[in-house]
């Protein structure tokens, strides 16, 4: 009879509340995020200048991003894009691992205050130094080329930071190892850290390729014209005020900008996750 009893009870137990307001909050969390996106996908499927209008009844179009590709030289700010972020990353990778290698591994004075001092350009906003960082751009000749859009970002201290706590996590005696085999201090990084740090790479790469993929005030100042311009740069034209703004269009032009964005998340979701879940604070 207790039995019966228990498990009928059991069938009726309330469900943890700790549980349910996760899920909610999840939710609703994720409605806030996904809802600018769709509001952008709904809105460049109207007919121009309808779309402030809200009514459900007018029928979708792709008109707007037929606009938008003939308007502006589309290919040439999406090759530009490309160029500019993996130029900022290749210099990132090769500048971030050299730097978060000699921290993790070499004992040298002063490398706790030297690291510090690293991290504190997390607490330094960019555009605290655009004023210095356009000056030595045009001392060095850079004005208006990629590289010089890419330079002020190549030593990065989230990477730095990112890359020691993922070397530090390596064990120790495949390092010995290596080294009782013969192999340099070069040899030991490439052969032995950057394949176990594999996951974290591509966790940075994501998170490299999306920030400069999307930026825009920098770009805009130290480029002028559409030969260097990015994709940021050449979509600010659809919402220049003297040109009337069109919410439509500018939808549509902002969907062909984080396309790219959006089918890589997708696509390396899961290793973007596990790599940041590896690489903690150790």
């Amino acid at each position: 009879m207790n039995t019966i009893v228990t498990s009928i009870s059991s069938k009726h137990r309330l469900p943890d509340l700790d549980k349910v307001f996760d899920a909610v909050g999840a939710w609703v969390l994720a409605i806030v995020w996904i809802s600018p996106l769709l509001f952008a996908t709904w809105a460049a499927l109207q007919p121009s200048g309808t779309a402030l209008g809200m009514d459900f009844s007018n029928p979708l179009t792709f008109e707007n991003f037929v606009y938008v590709w003939n308007a502006v030289p589309w290919v040439g700010y999406f090759t530009n894009t490309v160029v500019l972020v993996t130029l900022i990353l290749a210099g990132q990778l090769v500048l971030c691992t050299l730097a978060g290698f000699a921290f993790a591994r070499f004992e040298f004075k002063g490398r706790d205050t030297v690291f510090i001092l690293v991290l504190l350009q997390l607490f330094i906003l960019p555009e605290v130094l655009i004023v210095e960082n356009y000056a030595i751009v045009s001392k060095l000749g850079l004005f208006d080329t990629a590289l010089g859009i890419g330079l002020p970002y190549m030593a990065s201290a989230f990477g730095i930071f990112l890359l020691r706590q993922a070397f530090k996590s390596v064990p120790i005696e495949l390092e010995e190892a290596a080294r009782i085999e013969g192999c340099s201090w070069m040899g030991v990084l490439w052969k032995v850290y950057v394949p176990a740090a594999k996951p974290v790479y591509l966790a940075y790469a994501l998170v490299s390729i999306a920030t400069h993929w999307n930026n825009f005030l920098w770009p805009l100042i130290v480029t002028n014209s559409p030969d260097t311009r990015p994709l940021t740069v050449g979509l600010s034209l659809f919402g220049a005020p003297e040109t009337g703004v069109d919410i439509s269009v500018i939808s549509a032009a902002t969907l062909m900008t984080i396309l790219p964005l959006l089918m890589a998340f997708l696509i390396f979701q899961r290793q973007f996750i596990q790599a940041f879940l590896r690489a903690g604070i150790r």
